[in-house]
């Protein structure tokens, strides 16, 4: 009999599976004595890579915002009289939107913000921000001519072109539409079949004033509901075309600008 111990071989450890990351790339190179040429290559793409990461989870937080959409309701009424005939038509407030929107953004680590410009050209210019915790933005901007519509003074034709935009631009950020709510009051409601003039009018400028496909698509989701409430076909009709013939047109401004 053998008085040998039995030599009992330990099992090899599994192998651990490190993702090599741009910064574990920077660590290596700093021990090894890189240059610093090399360093600074090794930044600006560990830089690239964050940027990448963040994007994908800003992405991944609108898509679980997305999952649970919320109900934006027409809470205000606009009535008043004025040269071309009487204005009347209900909307959802800015704060209202943002009452909406906000807390369920924030729910998916995203917050809003604008930024506010008045052009040259008198225009005013306004841009939606969506940022992630991670840092990653999107933006979302549109611009218009102050509204001078009422009796309202300087200021407040300006105030109300940015309160305006400030909503629109947010809607389009987020990907968000108002619920469609009919007009009850007998003043503009179904059975019309005509599209008040004024509120064409406000479409078409519109229209004109965008300044990307993103916000196009949220101005025709608009245009639409209030077609079809009203049952106008032909307004129906050549609003899309406008809007399709300005589509393209920002399409053919992209490419040149590539």
């Amino acid at each position: 009999m053998s008085l040998q111990p039995d030599v009992i071989e330990a099992p090899q450890a599994a192998q651990m599976v490190v993702a090599v990351t741009p910064m574990a790339m920077l660590q290596v190179a700093v021990e090894k004595g890189a240059s610093v040429e090399q360093l600074e290559r090794l930044m600006a793409l560990q830089e690239r890579w964050e940027a990448n990461e963040a994007k994908k989870e800003f992405v991944a937080a609108m898509t679980r915002f997305k999952e649970n959409p919320r109900v934006i309701e027409k809470n205000a009424t606009v009535d008043f009289p004025s040269a071309k005939g009487r204005t009347h038509y209900k909307h959802a407030t800015l704060a209202n939107v943002c009452d909406v929107i906000g807390p369920a953004l924030s729910e998916v680590g995203i917050s809003h913000r604008w930024e506010t410009e008045q052009l040259d050209s008198g225009m005013i210019r306004v841009t939606c921000v969506l940022t992630h915790a991670r840092g990653h933005s999107e933006r979302v901007w549109l611009q218009a001519g102050r509204d001078d519509s009422g009796n309202k003074n300087s200021i407040q034709a300006v105030g109300s072109t940015v309160t305006y935009l400030q909503r629109y631009t947010l809607l389009a950020a987020s990907g968000m539409a108002v619920a469609d709510q009919r007009d009850d009051d007998g003043a503009g409601g179904a059975g019309t079949h005509e599209m008040r003039a004024e509120v064409k009018a406000e479409f078409t400028a519109s229209i004109a004033a965008l300044a990307d496909r993103k916000a196009a698509e949220v101005l025709w989701q608009h245009i639409a509901q209030e077609c079809t409430k009203v049952g106008d076909v032909a307004a129906y009709a050549e609003l899309k075309t406008a809007l399709a013939a300005k589509v393209k047109a920002l399409g053919a401004a992209t490419k040149d600008a590539i």
